[in-house]
């Protein structure tokens, strides 16, 4: 008798609601394709309205949100930048492509989030930017990060990659620091395979954002009938997406109450149905920290140490489940540990060799959540 197949439970697994096909047929129908058509215009009207951001710019990629940050600040050889080591490398390619020096933060005891109490220790004269990151949607410590702003004169950047509909003290993430930068890469609530989009809650950044976003040109203002023509004004690259991007994107943001109502309600499964394990003593649940709402972007264990990681990784493979840990401290990366100053940062160091995430998203049905949490807990009462 042959072995029933069972199906697999993937850990992302990017849910479609058709009217990406509908928005998709009307671009093309539209015959407009290349960037910055309705759909776009449609995308970055949604976002500015619902959330109260800035300017918006869609974006072939977070990182080319993130680039095109670097561009404005006008980051240059010998500059610092602050941010976390516990993120993902575009967050700091984006500034070493210009030259900067990372000083990187250590991650909270409690929360792979950046320290805040360890960035004014790090602020120098060269100093041109704190870049924050809202690690699985949950906020950092906005007010003094913010404050410390303030006070040395230096721009806050949110890489609210995984940030998209959270929020802090009933303020939308993205909203708060003076550039922003998100993702809708497949594995985000919202996705559009490939995209991202930066917001520019400061004014002085906003003309020449477009100019950057535009090639290096003054295209958007000729098109608005600012200027009789347009030419070459300043460096820029080809950062703006296709209108068929765009397209699917609002195709998913028509959806967006369902999507977080869903994913909400997996994590909370999750959270509630382990919460005995960690009563026990066995692993840590995902914190949520003060002010801070959480939109369920991903769903984490904290592991005793990385061999046990190991050993439940495997195990929930050996019953079809996928699920996976994440970042690897930058700051001990091959690339960049010659480079950094040397200072231990233990808490981030800890999240790379303990941290798991779980599958989480709309394909998910009950018995799939059921049955994750029956094998986590078979693993840990063996």
């Amino acid at each position: 008798m042959e072995a029933l197949e069972i199906d697999p439970i993937r850990f992302n697994n990017p849910y479609f609601f058709g009217d990406e096909l509908t928005n998709l047929q009307d671009a093309i129908n539209l015959g407009r394709l290349s960037g910055n058509g309705k759909y776009t215009k449609k995308c970055h009207e949604f976002f500015q309205s619902k959330y109260g951001f800035g300017k918006c710019l869609l974006t072939t990629s977070c990182t080319d949100a993130l680039e095109m940050i670097a561009l404005l600040l006008r980051i240059e050889v010998g500059d610092e930048v602050i941010m976390p080591s516990y993120t993902f490398v575009s967050t700091a390619n984006a500034f070493v492509l210009r030259g900067a020096k990372i000083k990187f933060v250590d991650s909270r005891p409690d929360h792979p989030n950046m320290n805040e109490s360890d960035i004014r220790g790090l602020i120098s004269n060269r100093t041109k930017a704190i870049v924050v990151v809202h690690y699985g949607g949950v906020a950092c410590d906005m007010d003094s990060i913010m404050s410390i702003s303030a006070e040395f004169g230096i721009p806050v950047v949110e890489d609210a990659a995984q940030a998209i509909d959270s929020y802090y003290q009933g303020k939308p993430l993205g909203s708060i620091g003076h550039l922003s930068a998100f993702s809708f890469h497949e594995t985000k609530n919202v996705v559009s395979g490939e995209g991202g989009m930066l917001v520019i809650n400061d004014d002085q950044y906003s003309e020449r954002a477009e100019i950057l976003w535009e090639k290096g040109t003054d295209r958007s203002a000729f098109f608005r009938g600012e200027i009789d023509k347009y030419g070459w004004v300043d460096i820029g690259s080809s950062f703006l997406p296709s209108d068929l991007i765009a397209a699917f994107l609002w195709g998913q943001l028509q959806n967006l109450e369902l999507i977080q109502s869903r994913r909400r309600y997996v994590w909370d499964y999750y959270y509630y149905a382990l919460l005995p394990l960690e009563k026990q003593g066995a692993i840590k649940l995902p914190k949520l920290l003060d002010g801070s709402y959480n939109n369920a972007h991903l769903f984490y264990i904290l592991c005793r140490d990385e061999d046990e990681r190991s050993s439940l990784i495997n195990h929930l493979k050996e019953h079809s489940i996928g699920a996976v840990f994440h970042y690897l401290s930058l700051h001990s990366s091959d690339y960049y540990a010659p480079k950094h100053d040397g200072r231990e940062l233990p808490n981030c160091d800890l999240y790379s060799v303990t941290l798991l995430r779980l599958p989480l998203h709309l394909h998910l049905k009950d018995t799939d959540l059921q049955k994750v949490v029956d094998v986590i807990q078979r693993f840990y009462s063996s």
